[in-house]
């Protein structure tokens, strides 16, 4: 299912136009056909990481890349992957439009995501790199994982805006029925992600190593801040999805799957239910 997305360019004057010969400008380069190079306004995936090898270039939202020739996707310019199919082969992107756009791990919007802000370039993390299906440019309308002042309340929470505590802190207000948490929540600070699960423990909220849906998931070993992160799904086997902030996509949305409770420093260590 192969779609070309154009804009045309309208001169005025064509006899004037053709005794002028054509020289290079300055002016910027604009959305046009998927030709495999990153015009200004367009989604662009990359078959190596670092936005390395061919290049897939759109300019709107794709439910599902297809599988194979000759009606996938593919990747586009010269280079390492050119003609492969985009589908499970993608390792990086650049986004060049004026909106977020999420990356999923199934056709149809659906599975595990990333997210890349305006003007972001990135990789794709371990949970979608080489494992891609479509992606969707989102509106305010309907991206719920910031507020509607794009900062979560404008750090009027007392967290670093688009931090991991600051997206933790408004899945806390907006979902778990908490709308007053703030950094001095139940007269204690709860400061950096490392503190969570001993703030907790001061205000009697439970803090254990169980997953659940809508626990607060706090890593004490990661960096010097440590890491929290929002429960989103939990399986028979123990082992989780999250929503999170600021980890695989700086300063920006994610979500990684089938995690397990562990002292890895990618992992967590402590569940905090509200």
């Amino acid at each position: 299912m192969k779609k070309n997305i154009r804009t045309t360019l309208t001169i005025a004057g064509t006899a004037l136009a053709m005794a002028i010969p054509l020289v290079a400008t300055s002016t910027p380069a604009f959305a046009a056909a998927r030709d495999g190079v990153c015009d200004s306004g367009e989604f662009c995936l990359y078959y190596n990481s670092d936005q390395g090898g061919s290049v897939s270039d759109f300019a709107g939202s794709i439910s599902d890349y297809g599988a194979t020739q000759p009606s996938c996707y593919e990747f586009k310019s010269g280079g390492n992957g050119q003609s492969v199919c985009v589908k499970n082969n993608a390792a990086s992107v650049w986004n060049r439009t004026g909106q977020t756009v999420r990356v999923y791990f199934n056709s149809g919007y659906a599975g595990a995501s990333q997210d890349f802000g305006s003007g972001a370039k990135g990789n794709l993390n371990g949970t979608l790199k080489n494992n891609n299906a479509s992606h969707k440019f989102l509106s305010s309308g309907n991206n719920d994982n910031e507020s509607a002042r794009n900062d979560f309340d404008g750090g009027t929470r007392g967290f670093a805006a688009k931090n991991c505590t600051a997206f933790a802190a408004y899945r806390i207000a907006s979902r778990l029925g908490v709308p007053n948490f703030t950094n001095s929540y139940g007269g204690t600070t709860w400061g950096n992600a490392e503190n969570w699960d001993d703030a907790a423990r001061r205000v009697g909220i439970t803090v254990n190593s169980t997953p659940s849906v809508g626990a607060i998931a706090v890593n004490d070993t990661h960096g010097a801040y440590g890491h929290v992160a929002y429960v989103n799904a939990v399986y028979s086997d123990g082992s989780f999805d999250i929503e999170e902030y600021n980890w695989n996509t700086p300063l920006g949305y994610g979500t990684r799957t089938h995690l397990k409770v562990s002292s890895a420093e990618n992992s967590f260590q402590h569940m905090i239910h509200f």
